[in-house]
């Protein structure tokens, strides 16, 4: 069977209920199967079973948001925090605007990297790591 999920507000799919399960999906994420109507994943035995087999895994760990809240505050005009995550366009726009304002945007990469250090782990992951967008600010 072929699963779709809905993963930061997309549709992504076809996949297999492995591939469903590699994603940071839980009991509450919308799932269809084979195109169908959307449900919550606990609805679906095969994909609970899988869920609890599942290793732990965080794409992003703790020490990876510290780093990235350190760098944003010792040298952030470098953008060296959104290479670290992999959003290169990220960190080449904030060397721009460093440019750009002189070094005036350096107190912007220090209140980003206090908020950084303040935020839960899920909370970064949602914002920095798992977000679409290219330059994640606050």
């Amino acid at each position: 069977m072929k699963y779709y999920i809905e993963y930061n507000g997309q549709a992504i799919g076809p996949m297999t209920a492995e591939q469903v399960v590699s994603y940071s999906v839980n009991k509450d994420t919308m799932v269809s199967a084979e195109g169908g109507e959307w449900r919550p994943l606990y609805t679906f035995p095969e994909l609970m079973e899988k869920l609890g087999k599942a290793p732990v895994s965080q794409p992003k760990s703790d020490s990876m948001k510290t780093a990235c809240g350190v760098l944003a505050i010792l040298i952030g005009w470098l953008g060296l925090q959104y290479f670290l995550i992999g959003k290169t366009a990220g960190g080449l726009i904030n060397i721009g605007l460093s440019l750009i304002t002189c070094g005036a945007w350096s107190v912007i990469n220090l209140i980003q990297g206090i908020m950084i250090l303040c935020m839960s782990d899920e909370q970064w992951r949602q914002k920095y790591v798992d977000s679409t967008s290219v330059y994640p600010l606050f």
